[in-house]
């Protein structure tokens, strides 16, 4: 996990290709009300003579937050507004996040983009011009310190290499209420286009309130995964604030799958697209089956001291798939029943060799899917966020939207609007009501 939280100088957002650089008061500095003919609100207006004499009304600009506010609710953002002009610079100068943000369609209404840092100041200087001329106005103000904040973890390490099936995982410290003010706030930058969803789990097992991103299909094999929470500021329960950015890169590995069959005892590997192994397996007796399901890989050691009812093994070659402790790995006291019956505690008992072989392919992430299975899957027991269809998971996202990621960010956008997925099981998808009981 990395939380890095980016510093400036200073943001300067050109509104038009044409404008100059604005001028603005360096970040930490608070202008008394009027400074600079600057009203107190925020605002400003100017005027110039006709030919006849007359004057012209000029453009009236409003910055909110007002200038002078000490207690600025960062959630909120910042926005300005030219009346009777248009705008056409916009800088914000602050010694925190970047700020950026986007113009409407007319030109009369700038809105930063994400939330504003706690405990931060900022300066907004805007410029709008229309027919009675050009007129600046700037606003110096603070944000809240907020009584109690969050922070948010990810799973995922820099740099990192994980399977075609893995979720980016974030864990937050505090229990969130306000969804989807925290769902619009994170944002991914694929290499490869990727169409994907955010499910939230309240409450999960490592942490009061977790949220997960996963691809409608499998990720493509060689992406890599930029992730930003634009958290800070964001108001994730009443009265409890992010205070802090974070940021993530890490990337998808080959594409490694395991099918493993309970019935015909038997696992097919299958890497980058193809059948690369078919294995004689054993998998959990009567009354210890493991349980049906599409999981990931979690973790892997050589060797796992199991234990158990009347066990105590250290055991080679073993990875993991589920939280409750079953696993691929070596059983060389089976290899006998491997391919004919089930005999273990509930792993999926391989040969010595091709335990080896397993393990030194495999980082977390990788699908193994478990089938004909009398035993149902249990969700949260492991990775599961593979045993969900696209339609389920959609319905885990507060804002019931799909994400559209690529090289220039991500959007949300109308799951209806997507074109339908082509993708085929095992190798690009899940197989459908996978974790369901045969």
């Amino acid at each position: 996990m990395r939380a890095v939280r980016k510093i400036t100088a200073a943001a300067v957002l050109a509104l038009l290709a044409t404008a100059c650089s604005g001028g603005g008061h360096d970040a930490g500095q608070v202008s008394p009300a009027g400074h600079g003919g600057t009203a107190a609100s925020g605002s400003a207006t100017g005027a110039r003579s006709t030919s006849g004499g007359r004057a012209a009304a000029g453009p009236r600009v409003t910055i909110t937050p007002a200038n002078g506010a000490k207690d600025a609710d960062p959630s909120a953002g910042i926005t300005v507004t030219a009346a009777g002009g248009t705008l056409t610079h916009v800088t914000v100068r602050t010694s925190g996040d970047p700020v950026p943000g986007g113009l409407s369609q007319g030109g009369t209404v700038w809105r930063s983009q994400w939330a504003l840092d706690v405990s931060q100041a900022y300066t907004v200087t805007a410029t709008a011009s229309g027919h009675g001329g050009t007129v600046t106005a700037t606003s110096t103000f603070g944000t809240l310190t907020p009584g109690q904040t969050f922070t948010t973890e990810i799973l995922e390490g820099y740099h990192q290499s994980y399977g075609v099936g893995m979720p980016i995982i974030l864990y937050f410290s505090q229990r969130i209420t306000d969804q989807a003010a925290v769902e619009r706030a994170l944002q991914i930058t694929t290499s490869n286009p990727v169409v994907g969803s955010w499910y939230w789990d309240d409450p999960c097992n490592m942490a009061p309130t977790c949220v997960y991103f996963r691809p409608r299909d499998y990720w493509p094999s060689g992406t890599t995964v930029s992730f930003t929470g634009h958290l800070n500021g964001v108001q994730g329960a009443p009265g409890v604030y992010g205070a802090h950015t974070l940021t993530q890169t890490f990337d998808i590995g080959p594409s490694l799958i395991a099918i493993g069959n309970t019935r015909t005892h038997r696992t097919q590997i299958y890497y980058d697209g193809k059948l690369r192994y078919d294995w004689p397996i054993s998998s959990g007796r009567p009354g210890d089956d493991t349980p049906d399901g599409s999981y990931l890989t979690i973790e892997k050691a050589n060797p796992v001291q199991m234990t158990g009812p009347g066990y105590s093994l250290s055991v080679p070659w073993s990875v993991r798939f589920t939280f409750s402790g079953d696993y691929y790995h070596d059983a060389y006291w089976s290899v006998g029943e491997q391919g004919f019956e089930n005999v273990s505690h509930g792993c999926v008992n391989l040969s010595p060799a091709d335990a080896e072989t397993y393990y030194n392919l495999a980082v977390p992430g990788d699908p193994i899917t478990i089938m004909g299975s009398p035993k149902a899957g249990t969700w949260d027991n492991g990775w599961t966020e593979w045993f969900l269809s696209w339609s389920q998971y959609l319905a885990g996202s507060a804002l019931h939207e799909a994400v559209q990621a690529g090289p220039n960010g991500s959007t949300f956008v109308n799951p209806a609007t997507l074109p339908p997925s082509t993708a085929t099981a095992p190798l690009e998808a899940a197989p459908a009501g996978n974790d369901a009981a045969r």
